[in-house]
């Protein structure tokens, strides 16, 4: 069996990215698979919810094959393609032409897209997942959506795979990033990785490590990525004990990884989406807090720390960081099972594997 494999690559600067790289060389140790094949038995497109997947959605239309969805919100993603009439009749024909209206507005407000609830509220993804062979998603809340959108596709639900880097830093390179970042030995630092974005919850997260900082000062914060939009990062900078650093290669990203003690991770609206940021972190036996949601439904309390979305948000932040810089013995209890829990059921030979196994079901299941 040969299988095409069709993702955005290295260097592009997007966690899928890295992530396709590693699922590549990991699907090649099982058989035949060839990057942007244009004749294969089967096809493998990885899709997520940004332009860089324009051409692979496209082709994941006109020549059907197996889908893994980054995103099952895949309402940005045809936003920026479709001209208004081809949006407005796809929104119609994921969701009825009683949405005329409501497909008009949602045209006319695409800036407020990053933020706006409506915009993940109403996924698009019918279809693709009724056109593909099958879907592989990442968690149930995904699941979900697609089943929602398409209830005879076929799902599997793959782990998140987990890479730790071939060189992790020692405790003598951390120490040097830490200085160099300005955080002191007994200082707490806090990061927030990944395309900053409204979603990431990045300004209540600000607002509640300020409130803490009053009262601890002890703390730092990194912001590691690049922003969204010069609007939020106006928004949120400059403040204190706030540091940045813009966006990370991979080596940097473990670099600042292994010199962080907690990682922030919430994700609202979301996307569908398992953080790969999360995964690697709690990969490296450090405690995460993220959002709770369907997408999250599958890591207990003693794996990470979940907040609701919501008024009562910051507060949560505020309470959860607070018990992760008062309680060391907590932040190392969770970082143990954590780490545990990822290399139990994340490795990336078991996802490979899985993925595999699909890809090979329908290379001899022929579509009619």
């Amino acid at each position: 069996m040969t299988a095409g494999f069709h993702a955005p690559m290295p260097p592009a600067r997007t966690g899928v990215a890295a992530y396709a790289a590693e699922m590549l060389a990991e699907l090649r140790k099982l058989g035949t698979v060839e990057a942007g094949a244009t004749a294969a038995d089967v096809h493998l497109y990885h899709i997520g919810n940004n332009g860089l997947h324009r051409e692979i959605y496209q082709r994941a239309l006109s020549h059907p094959g197996v889908v893994l969805l980054h995103d099952a919100v895949l309402h940005h993603l045809l936003l920026g393609t479709l001209s208004q009439t081809d949006y407005i009749a796809e929104f119609e024909y994921n969701y009825g032409a009683w949405h005329h209206g409501l497909a008009g507005d949602l045209w006319a407000g695409r800036g407020r897209a990053a933020s706006g609830h409506h915009y993940f509220a109403y996924p698009m993804l019918r279809r693709l997942a009724e056109r593909s062979l099958a879907v592989l998603v990442h968690n149930p809340g995904a699941a979900h959506m697609v089943r929602k959108h398409a209830p005879n596709a076929e799902i599997h639900e793959i782990p998140h795979p987990f890479s730790p880097p071939t060189h992790l830093p020692d405790a003598m390179d951390t120490a040097r990033t830490r200085a160099q970042l300005g955080v002191g030995p007994n200082e707490v630092l806090f990061g927030l990785f990944g395309h900053l974005r409204e979603a990431k919850r990045v300004q209540p997260v600000l607002r509640a490590f300020a409130r803490l900082r009053n009262r601890r000062p002890n703390l730092k914060l990194l912001l590691a990525g690049a922003f969204a939009s010069t609007d939020l990062e106006r928004a949120v900078i400059p403040s204190p004990g706030v540091i940045r650093t813009g966006y990370l290669s991979e080596s940097a990203f473990w670099r600042h990884a292994a010199a962080v003690d907690v990682c922030l991770s919430p994700r609202f609206p979301g996307a569908g989406e398992t953080s790969g940021i999360a995964i690697r972190f709690m990969g490296l036996g450090k405690p995460v807090i993220v959002t709770r949601n369907e997408e999250n439904s599958r890591f207990s309390a003693d794996i990470c720390l979940q907040g609701d979305a919501g008024a009562a948000e910051e507060a949560m932040y505020e309470t959860m960081m607070d018990l992760l810089v008062a309680e060391p013995a907590v932040r190392q209890r969770l970082g143990r099972n954590a780490a545990r829990y990822i290399a139990e059921q994340h490795s990336p030979g078991t996802t490979a594997r899985l993925v595999w196994d699909v890809l090979r079901v329908h290379s001899i299941r022929k579509p009619l």
